[in-house]
């Protein structure tokens, strides 16, 4: 069993490493075919850092086993059953605030399924995922203000919106009161479309915390 951050990062590393040799790529190309640094998928294969939501998403979709796969507690196998708490929190804000997996499905049509909290001033930003992923976003608490690409929609408590995930898109807590929601990400096609558009700044950061 997974016990806290250091032992994710360690069961990421191994499964980023373990998988980057099997394709038979060096270093540099796993830095090439994914937008994230050398020195940053060093410091991931070795459990240095705990990677964030977007490195990890990167990693995965280049290796084309989605992000389920890749920090599911059993090896190759996302969760299909998850006890209340047994989640794998993947983000963490200064203030409190989480983003925690709570299943997903295996490649190459990848449905992951979230729940999220957002203390007052937390705001998570996404960089665009691969091309034809879609969200669905219900705010279980609160007041949720959604971003995606120029525009910005302000959710109140059960309100739900669907929208494109190819595009920037954040979620963020304008308030003085917490607020959560659950999202469903859908990508279709992962190891098997072409990559996304790699960005000619490679992610160089570890966690979005």
């Amino acid at each position: 069993m997974v016990n806290g951050m250091g032992d994710l990062a360690a069961l990421i590393g191994g499964r980023v490493r373990a998988s980057r040799q099997a394709n038979g790529w060096t270093l540099d190309q796993m830095a090439e075919r994914s937008g994230v640094s050398r020195r940053m998928v060093v410091k991931v294969e070795k459990g240095d850092t705990n990677p964030s939501v977007t490195t990890l998403l990167l990693l995965s979709d280049a290796l084309g086993i989605g992000l389920p796969t890749l920090v599911a507690e059993r090896e190759g196998v996302p969760a299909a059953l998850t006890r209340d708490g047994e989640g794998t929190t993947l983000w963490r804000s200064p203030g409190g605030g989480s983003g925690v997996l709570l299943a997903g499905t295996p490649s190459p049509d990848v449905l992951e399924l979230w729940q999220w909290s957002l203390e007052p001033g937390d705001e998570h930003d996404s960089l665009p995922h691969a091309p034809g992923t879609r969200e669905i976003l219900h705010v279980t608490a609160g007041t949720v203000t959604l971003r995606t690409g120029p525009a910005s929609t302000t959710l109140g408590t059960r309100d739900t919106c669907a929208f494109d995930g190819d595009q920037p898109h954040s979620y963020a807590n304008t308030t003085t009161e917490r607020a959560a929601f659950t999202l469903a990400v859908f990508e279709p096609d992962v190891g098997t479309a072409p990559l996304r558009d790699i960005s000619p700044h490679p992610i160089d950061e570890g966690t979005d915390s």
